[in-house]
């Protein structure tokens, strides 16, 4: 494949199946609920079923529609084990898998971003790729200085297909009121509009990966690689070498799954206040353990701009949260965005809505397993249940999106590392406002 599929008209029936897909499903859940069938086990079909059409549609069109899929896909901790199996391989393939582009066409892109001598750069450059992301794929080569580099070059017209994709998903937003009921989708996806057009622009990357780079340069924990050269659509940053995280969830040890859950942790609740920046595309395969257990950071086309660290009043709200002061934690959400105005819903059940998701900050050491997850997803997704109704009244601010994208893909993570680790802790160093 030399370009993305980029006829309008076909890639938007293939986006338009996903919305109508979900919508019926629910509608059929509903009905099964109403029938007798077991609500736990209706929702995890749903899940399935969602989850096995996304990859299906999403992976084959890449683009903006690959990245919504892959926001998505961490969250496969959230299914049951035994609804999971069938497709959980095939969603870690969306996180890192794409048809790559013909030798042709990357040499093409090559001499059009780094000039017609582009080869006079390298002392060596593979023309197999070595990982395929969204929007580009990976080479391996070595730099005219000897350095082993990679090389991150963008599908042709991908510029044209994230766009184009983000476009029609927005059309659809009231649809995807189905995935996310309650959240007031557009404003949501102009944010995530905005967010996406920046990864176009592998400058703007790089500048950020710089940046990244020096505030973690010789650090004990993390290795971030440096930027060697970079265009509006070519990346060279030095290589790194590590064991991916995909792996390490298959088959590592317990104590190297809590070391790697640890170091996920608390690398996205540092490099705000160290970086200035929130690292936020939170899958698996931007992380690796490198062999001396530093913890190996790549891809910054997505990050949230954050001078200040991450907001205080998040920090004050998971504080309210864990003490039970479930009339500031109101408030706080009002002020916030999350409550949107005109809205009633008593402070008490929405304290009781958001009590569990801070259980890891309740004790010195917190096991986040897949069961967890699952009696998350299963509490706020049972449609008879005050907390889903809770849930249906709350708003997502768009200030917040790449924070909780964060916050949420990370904890998915964390429960497929089955990991465990002292959260409080790196929460009370690194979080502003949790600490009163």
């Amino acid at each position: 494949m030399n370009e993305m599929p980029r006829k309008t008209v076909a890639r938007t029936a293939r986006l338009a199946s996903l919305p109508l897909g979900v919508a019926g499903r629910v509608v059929g859940g509903w009905g099964k609920r109403l029938a007798g069938q077991d609500a736990a086990e209706v929702n995890a079909q749903m899940s399935a079923r969602t989850a096995e059409q996304l990859f299906a549609v999403l992976g084959q069109l890449k683009g903006g529609a690959m990245k919504f899929g892959q926001a998505l896909s961490v969250f496969e901790a959230a299914v049951p084990d035994d609804m999971a199996e069938p497709y959980r391989e095939a969603l870690t393939k969306l996180q890192t898998a794409a048809p790559p582009m013909s030798t042709r066409a990357t040499h093409r892109m090559l001499a059009e971003q780094l000039g017609r001598s582009w080869r006079s750069r390298f002392a060596e450059f593979d023309d197999t790729p070595a990982a395929s992301a969204s929007i580009g794929q990976v080479h391996r080569g070595v730099w005219h200085d000897g350095r082993p580099v990679a090389v991150k070059v963008q599908y042709p017209g991908a510029d044209e297909a994230l766009m184009s994709d983000l476009r029609q998903l927005s059309r659809f937003s009231r649809l995807f009121q189905a995935l996310v009921p309650g959240t007031e989708i557009k404003p949501l996806l102009a944010e995530l509009t905005a967010r996406m057009s920046e990864e176009l622009d592998y400058r703007q990357e790089a500048d950020n990966q710089r940046a990244v780079a020096a505030a973690f340069d010789g650090d004990e924990h993390f290795i971030v690689p440096k930027v060697v050269a970079s265009a509006p659509k070519v990346l060279v940053s030095e290589w790194v070498d590590g064991t991916p995280l995909a792996k390490i969830i298959r088959s590592g040890s317990k104590e190297v799954r809590d070391h790697a859950g640890y170091l996920l942790a608390l690398f996205h609740y540092s490099a705000p206040s160290r970086a200035g920046m929130l690292h936020a595309d939170p899958h698996p395969g931007n992380f690796m353990l490198a062999e001396d257990g530093r913890m190996c950071v790549i891809d910054f086309g997505g990050v949230a701009k954050l001078p200040g660290g991450t907001p205080e009043s998040l920090g004050r709200l998971m504080r309210f949260a864990v003490e039970g002061d479930s009339e500031s934690l109101y408030e706080t959400l009002r002020e916030e965005g999350f409550v949107r105005p005109g809205t009633r819903v008593p402070a008490e059940h929405v304290h009781a809505y958001l009590a569990p998701f801070v259980e890891p900050l309740l004790t010195e050491r917190f096991h986040f397993t897949r069961q967890w997850m699952q009696s998350q997803a299963e509490r706020v997704g049972d449609l008879g249940g005050q907390d889903f109704r809770t849930g249906r009244s709350l708003n997502l601010p768009p200030q917040y999106l790449l924070i909780h994208r964060v916050l949420a893909g990370s904890t998915g993570i964390l429960c497929q590392l089955d990991a465990e680790l002292p959260a409080r802790e790196i929460v009370e160093r690194w979080q502003p406002g949790f600490k009163a």
